[in-house]
């Protein structure tokens, strides 16, 4: 509702905005601070990208482990990775620019499939396995270690930009 002010000549009254102001798209300072999202931050980006790959591990050792996938586990971690970088991007917001998004992304995103490696060797451990770590993944996924990291790291960096 516009504010009625009055002018220079004493009888004269003029609104401060024209009526065909409530037409436009809202580009006002306060009108686009009323309708932003939260504000992110890289602590934020940090924590979101963080739970995501906590997810993915949990399921990669679920399903490789429990279920005893190892090509399946190259989705998993693709699809694990595009929600590392979605949820890095929605974490981060405008306060993080874009190389430094993707950054945090593909970082959390090959520390999480590392964490999901040790989880599955530890699987196999409560299971009678008895070979250490490099061992149980060489002899166990061989290429496949590698290829889960460069996906999710692939799929994390392309859904941070």
């Amino acid at each position: 509702m516009a504010v009625m002010t009055t002018g220079s000549d004493p009888g004269e009254r003029r609104l401060d905005r024209p009526p065909s102001d409530r037409y436009r798209p809202a580009d006002s300072a306060a009108d686009v601070e009323a309708n932003a999202g939260p504000p992110g931050s890289a602590v934020r980006a940090v924590l979101f990208g963080a739970f995501a790959a906590l997810a993915g591990v949990l399921v990669a050792v679920f399903l490789g482990g429990g279920l005893a996938l190892s090509a399946g586990l190259l989705v998993i971690w693709a699809a694990a990775g595009n929600a590392i970088g979605l949820a890095t991007r929605l974490g981060g917001g405008p306060a993080l620019t874009a190389p430094r998004r993707t950054g945090v992304a593909v970082v959390l995103a090959v520390v999480g499939v590392a964490l999901g490696q040790v989880g599955l060797w530890w699987y196999a451990g409560t299971e009678g396995g008895v070979l250490p770590l490099m061992d149980f993944l060489g002899q166990t996924y061989g290429v496949l270690v590698p290829l889960q990291a460069i996906l999710a790291s692939g799929f994390a960096w392309w859904a941070a930009r």
